[in-house]
Order: structure tokens, then C-alpha cells, then sequence
């Protein structure tokens, strides 16, 4: 294993794997004196131009990750498609080389805990790119339902208007299971992490609905997209209503209307439902304690204005003057509400020195373990479905205090 410790004030050497829509995430990792993004691997063209453009002429350019090794890598971001983070975010664990893996960590629970079980066995750190975590309105739901406001939580649910799902995840590798499992999972399994997070525990039981309502029944489908094209290049918000769409992709086998209900193992039960065909686009989650309630409106991921609204006092009827109403300031970079940058900086520092971190790999897994049994619910005509537990020997390793000496991987937080 290469040993890359870092003296405290030393420069990281970054790279990143797969330069395609997500990788000006990276670009936030270049910081003098902090780190350095010195290599890229894709195998298309376009991806090793916008590597150029993206972190500089000098930065080593390869076609394969595993010649990424000959630059001396102390972090590694793994941003490919998500049925292609399993085989370089191990490569890179058993290198000994800390590794961010966009969410989600992986498309089936065996993936996920072949992960787990290989940042163990190395000892590198494994970081996931949940960054909802980072997101200010979410982190100002956890502290007031850590302060007490309405009790203790009882139930968490979220509605989820994906209001550009069409273009979003059905003109390329997202329509089809054989790339995501099913958009319950690379679209949800974001949601069902801040929803574990708010309500202080893990699914452990689901049962699901879903169908194909709207894309499928859409005629005008095309050549698969080419690998080096991405969603903003054929991103319309113009056109509607989604059945008018274009140059779907010729396989779409995952569903764009899913409902589940979960019961967490501390007894909160939880509801989410995600729609691909809405008119907007945001996420509403309302959590329910024992002495009130709480909501957004509006989530800031896009720079809009959020707010949560607490009701602790009881009155018959609704109310639309809430007990409390909390603005949420909206951060000037505009990147998911600022989430993306405090989303880097964690796992910067998380790479040189350790720490505990506000995402957590074992979280990161249970996401995907809930919405993979969600998925297999949903086809199975609602069966409930129990949620594999992982192996507690790795439950124990990633709780542990994270410091510099032992370079263990991730945090549960």
C-alpha cells in the first residue's frame, strides 16, 4: 500500500475519474497551498479537452485510471456514471489513495459493501459526495429538531418534484436499470440519506409502488446519446408538457412515478414519493415530532429562497402563520445553496487530517440498501421488502474517532 500521509500545511495531489458533467465539482478542490488537481482519466475526447480547461494545460492527462497511480495521487475523486464508481473507487482504496464517490456510492448493496469492507481492509478513507448534508435548509431542519422543537420525531416524509426529469434522466444511461438499479435509487437514494439523517435512524423495512406513467408511453425515441454528450447540450426548459419531449432514449425501463413507506429501526416510519413529470422542481420535507412540526418551502439548491415553517402550539385549522418561520440565507456561489464548496472542503481536510465528517459512508450504504428494497418492493406489487443490515464488525470500524495515526476511512456521524 503507497503510504500518503500529510504533514499538516502540505499541498494534497488530487485527480479525478470521469470528466463529464459533474467534474466542475472538483474545481473547487484547486486551492494554493491546500491541494492541487495534477491528473484526470477519461477515455472520450471531450472529456480530456474539459479536463485541460477545467484544472490547467499541465494537469496529466490518461486514458485509463490505473495510470493515474505514476502521479503520486494522495485523493481521488471518482465522478464516472454511476454503474462505473465500484472498480476505480477499489482500485484507489487499495492504493491507499483517500476517495470522494459522488453519490450515489454505488447502484446495489453488494457494491456498496465491497467498499465498505476494502476502505477496512486498506485503512484509506472513503468519502461520499452526499451533499444535502452541507445543504443550509436541511442543516437548519437538524438543528431545530436537535434543539427540541417539536419533540421527539415520530414521522419524516418528502415529496420530491423533479420538474426536468425528462431531460434529466431519460435521454441517456439513466433510463435504463442495468446503469442505476432505478431512479428510486440514483434519484432518491439523496432524499433517503437527509431523511435517515433528520429522523436519527436507519430503514430497516419498506414497501413501495411505482409505474412508468408518462415517458414510456412517448414514441420519439433515438440512438442511444453519445458518450461525449451530457444533459445541458440538449436541456430545453421551454418545452412542454413532458409528453412533448424528443429524443428519449430507445431503452427506458425505470419508473418516473415511485411512492415508498419505510419503518426506521428507532420506530420513525417515513414516506417519499418522487415524480419525474412536475411543473417545478423541489424538495419538500415536512418531519412530524411528538410536540409539532416542521417544513420547507423552498429548498435554495438552486439559489432560490427557502424557509422553514415550525407550528408547536396547538389551534384548530391550518395555519399559514407558523409558530416560527425561519428564512434560510442564500450563499452568493450558488452551487446547491453553497453545499457543494463546504462539500470539498470537508473532504479536503477529511484526506489530510481526518476527523469526523457530516457524511458517512455506512449512511451512504443505507441509502442505497433502502432504495434498492424499495425498487424490488415497487416491482414486486408492494411486498414489503427488509433491508439488508450491514456487517456490524464494519458498522463498529467507520464509528470509530478518525485521527492522522490510524488512518481509518469514513465517519457515521
Amino acid at each position: 500500500m503507497i503510504d500518503h500521509s500529510q504533514a499538516p500545511g502540505s499541498e494534497l495531489r488530487v485527480g479525478v475519474v470521469g470528466v463529464g458533467q459533474r467534474a466542475p465539482l472538483a474545481t473547487l478542490a484547486n486551492r494554493t497551498g491546500t491541494a492541487k488537481i495534477v491528473s484526470c482519466a477519461d477515455p472520450s475526447s471531450r472529456g480530456q479537452d474539459d479536463a485541460r480547461h477545467l484544472f490547467g494545460a499541465d494537469v496529466a492527462i490518461r486514458d485509463r485510471y490505473e495510470q493515474m497511480l505514476d502521479d503520486g495521487l494522495d485523493a481521488v475523486f471518482v465522478l464516472t456514471p454511476d454503474h462505473l464508481h465500484t472498480q476505480p473507487a477499489l482500485f484507489f482504496l487499495e492504493a491507499g489513495v483517500a476517495v470522494f464517490v459522488e453519490k450515489p456510492l454505488a447502484i446495489t448493496v453488494a457494491d456498496c459493501d465491497a467498499l465498505l469492507a476494502a476502505a477496512h481492509r486498506s485503512r484509506s478513507r472513503l468519502y461520499v459526495g452526499h451533499n444535502l448534508r452541507h445543504l443550509p435548509m436541511l442543516r437548519r431542519m437538524r438543528e431545530l429538531i436537535d434543539s427540541g422543537a417539536i419533540g421527539r420525531v415520530r414521522a419524516v416524509w418528502c415529496r420530491h418534484f423533479v420538474g426536468h426529469g425528462g431531460d434529466f434522466y431519460f435521454k441517456d444511461w439513466h433510463a435504463e436499470r442495468a446503469n442505476t438499479t432505478g431512479l428510486l435509487l440514483q434519484k432518491g437514494a439523496h432524499d433517503l440519506d437527509a431523511i435517515h439523517w433528520l429522523a436519527g435512524g436507519y430503514t430497516r423495512s419498506v414497501s413501495a409502488q411505482g409505474t412508468l406513467a408518462v415517458y414510456g408511453n412517448n414514441p420519439r425515441r433515438t440512438a442511444p446519446a453519445p458518450p461525449d454528450q451530457r444533459m445541458p447540450d440538449w436541456f430545453d426548459p421551454a418545452i412542454w408538457p413532458p409528453s412533448a419531449l424528443r429524443d428519449l432514449n430507445p431503452v427506458i425501463d425505470v419508473e418516473d412515478l415511485s411512492m415508498m413507506l419505510g419503518r426506521l429501526d428507532n420506530g420513525v416510519l417515513t414516506s417519499y414519493q418522487q415524480c419525474h413529470f412536475t411543473p417545478d422542481y423541489w424538495r419538500n420535507y415536512t418531519v412530524i415530532g411528538d410536540e409539532g412540526r416542521l417544513e420547507n418551502f423552498g429548498d435554495g439548491v438552486d439559489g432560490d429562497p427557502a424557509t422553514i415553517n415550525v407550528w408547536n402550539h396547538h389551534r384548530s385549522g391550518y395555519r399559514r402563520d407558523a409558530d416560527l418561520s425561519v428564512s434560510i440565507p442564500t450563499p452568493p456561489d450558488g452551487l446547491h445553496g453553497g453545499a457543494d464548496a463546504a462539500l470539498v472542503d470537508e473532504f479536503l481536510r477529511f484526506a489530510a487530517t481526518g476527523g469526523p465528517t457530516e457524511t458517512s459512508p455506512v449512511a451512504a450504504r443505507e441509502a442505497v440498501a433502502t432504495a434498492a428494497a424499495a425498487t424490488t418492493s415497487l416491482r414486486s406489487n408492494g411486498t414489503t421488502v427488509e433491508v439488508p443490515e450491514l456487517d456490524p464488525e464494519l458498522v463498529r470500524y467507520f464509528d470509530r474517532p478518525i485521527s492522522r495515526a490510524n488512518n481509518p476511512a469514513g465517519q457515521h456521524t
